[in-house]
């Protein structure tokens, strides 16, 4: 079968290799690959920068935002053929830790856990592949064009949860909620937080063009200048651009008892000017909260169904930019600057 291989740490070794079919110890059920969305960590990983192949293997599958249909399944999985299904990316670390034994391995203590198509898992990004029940969730056909979305919904799903729990703490009715960087996960931050009946503002430096306007179509409110310049205050501020100077932005420009978080993971290595102790101050003075998000667990993966199922599909399917098909791969991750979502599909729905 085909499949779309880098060998991690080595830049530009992006190829489509000729595999052997995913060994039935991968798990009971068999699914054909349809479509698989790209983003900045297979873009990292192409770079060389990270990623790490399964065990005694050079290779590694790439792919970890997906959508398959069933080939055949166990009778007792409560799945058929024909099934769409998205693959659970993280899987528990085998001790498991405390967080993986209860199902929540996007919490793993012990960093032991494994990622498809980025940590020693194969991703999905491979004609057929194979799991076990438990890994992966159905999809309703209704979306099937744009299935490859319900991952990176994962993410803010899990984003909003632990917001919401940490709004508990005490008194908690939020206005206002500001989204900075009107990527994928950016827009779909949005989504659910129009979903929720806050008033959205989504910043990013486009001042012109699709994302403005898939910004407006949510009924939220589209800010190309900097959230400290727009003068919005939010109760509620999702990060999702990783700028080092946008993260900064986020931590001091919030309404009192605000609740911030971290989802953009950036690169590291620039320096700008930071008054700690005036961050820690306020932070303190007003209680704030800040806080870091990453990766989801099935909980997440059946919310983010749901709030994809409660969405206008028109407005999930201008999010993807570009299909293309896998021959054309080396294409799909020329970016261009109109792309939103990028998804290679590899099969026929």
């Amino acid at each position: 079968m085909r499949a779309l291989t880098v060998r991690p740490g080595t830049p530009k070794s992006l190829a489509l290799t000729d595999l052997d079919d995913p060994p039935p110890t991968d798990g009971r059920v068999l699914v054909e690959s349809l479509q698989v969305g790209l983003c900045g960590t297979d873009e990292e990983i192409v770079a060389g920068e990270y990623g790490e192949a399964p065990p005694g293997e050079d290779l590694l599958v790439l792919g970890h935002e997906n959508l398959g249909r069933i080939i055949e399944a166990p009778k007792d999985s409560n799945l058929k053929p024909g099934d769409l299904v998205v693959g659970i990316v993280r899987r528990p670390d085998p001790v498991p830790c405390p967080a993986c034994a209860v199902g929540e391995w996007d919490m793993c203590r012990n960093g032991r856990y494994t990622e498809h198509g980025i940590k020693a898992l194969h991703g999905f990004a491979r004609e057929r592949w194979r799991a076990e029940p438990d890994a992966m969730v159905r999809l309703d056909p209704d979306l099937a064009d744009v299935g490859a979305l319900l991952e990176p919904t994962t993410i803010v799903a899990k984003a909003w949860e632990q917001i919401d729990r940490i709004g508990r703490r005490a008194f908690w009715q939020p206005e206002t909620a500001a989204i900075t960087g009107a990527g994928p996960v950016g827009l779909l931050a949005a989504l659910l937080s129009v979903q929720r009946g806050l008033n959205t503002h989504v910043f990013d430096i486009v001042k012109t063009g699709l994302k403005p306007e898939l910004v407006e179509q949510l009924g939220a409110a589209y800010h190309s200048e900097t959230l400290p310049d727009s003068g919005v205050e939010a109760d509620i501020i999702v990060e999702c651009s990783g700028v080092p100077s946008v993260i900064v932005d986020a931590m001091t420009c919030s309404a009192h008892n605000s609740v911030v978080c971290l989802t953009g993971v950036s690169s590291g290595g620039t320096r700008i000017p930071l008054d700690i102790g005036e961050i820690s101050r306020t932070s303190v003075l007003e209680n704030d909260v800040i806080f870091g998000s990453v990766n989801a667990n099935r909980r997440h993966y059946q919310a983010a169904t749901v709030a994809l199922a409660a969405a206008d599909k028109r407005w999930l399917s201008r999010l993807i930019t570009r299909r293309m098909p896998l021959a054309d791969f080396l294409d799909a991750f020329d970016k261009r600057p109109d792309d939103v979502k990028v998804v290679l599909e590899l099969a026929a729905k």
